[in-house]
């Protein structure tokens, strides 16, 4: 069995340091900021902030109930947004939509939620986009 099965790898150019060791934070103090290498940046948006936190908080978010906005993860603050990644400001009015730059973080007067962590039915709903065949709650 090889033991070593990374040995004819080569690292990402992106986690590779360009500087000498001693210039390093001088030169280059954001190292991988805004790189979507790793699973760190899905990590730190997970937690225990949902939507649902958000209305218990006096937000308003449509009609959508207590089940389907415990579905809907918030990124903590000070998290950095994935470059190219959608968003929406749950925060806005009327709640919209967003493709971040890689330069954004989640801010403290901002609720941002993952579009690729939200079931599409909810997502459509929670923008006011409702489509054909995902109508109302059936009683």
């Amino acid at each position: 069995m090889n033991e070593d099965r990374n040995q004819d790898r080569y690292p990402r150019q992106q986690a590779s340091v360009k500087h000498p060791e001693e210039w390093q934070r001088d030169l280059n103090p954001n190292h991988l900021a805004g790189q979507n290498i790793g699973v760190a940046s899905e990590l730190e948006s997970r937690g225990d902030r949902t939507a649902f936190n958000l209305r218990k908080q006096g937000w308003e978010l449509g009609d959508l109930d207590d089940n389907e906005l415990k579905r809907i993860p918030v990124l903590a603050d000070g998290t950095r947004l994935q470059q190219g990644a959608t968003y929406v400001d749950l925060t806005a009015d009327p709640p919209r939509e967003f493709t971040a730059t890689g330069d954004m973080s989640a801010e403290g007067n901002h609720a941002y939620a993952p579009k690729d962590q939200v079931p599409y039915e909810i997502w459509n709903r929670l923008l006011g986009e409702e489509k054909p065949g995902q109508g109302g709650r059936r009683i």
